[in-house]
């Protein structure tokens, strides 16, 4: 993993093969069957336009299976998802109530406590000290 690449940038040996030589016949415009350049490159190009319809026209019958088979898998994802959604509304709708029934009673009971204390503050004369708060210390 640690093994040392060689960097080496020296030419090889019969690097007179590798010249920089014209290429024989690279300025002609006809090959050697006469046909030119952009002519061959239109040929090649309609020969891959029929390759590429070929392609698409045999896929379209795989494709639309596929589709099909992922309808059917939706289809039957939605059938069993049903009964689910079901259940979990009504689990819903159950503790709603009992959160709704119990928000109710504990707004009674606050509702509630100002008017005991009112009630006590009547009955003795004095006002009622809140049990949250702490007698106050007597001072000197």
């Amino acid at each position: 993993m640690t093994e040392k690449q060689d960097l080496d940038t020296t030419p090889p040996e019969d690097s007179a093969a590798l010249s920089d030589e014209p290429i024989p016949d690279a300025g002609a415009d006809a090959g050697s069957d006469g046909v030119s350049a952009p002519d061959r490159a239109r040929e090649l190009l309609g020969q891959l336009e029929g390759k590429l319809q070929d392609v698409a026209t045999a896929a379209a019958p795989v494709a639309r299976q596929i589709g099909a088979k992922a309808a059917e898998l939706t289809a039957v994802a939605a059938t069993k998802a049903g009964p689910l959604a079901h259940r979990a509304a009504e689990a819903t709708t159950d503790v709603g109530q009992r959160v709704a029934g119990r928000a109710q009673s504990v707004a009674a009971e606050l509702r509630s406590e100002p008017a005991e204390a009112s009630a006590d503050e009547k009955a003795s004369g004095e006002p009622a000290a809140d049990a949250a708060e702490e007698p106050k210390a007597p001072s000197a």
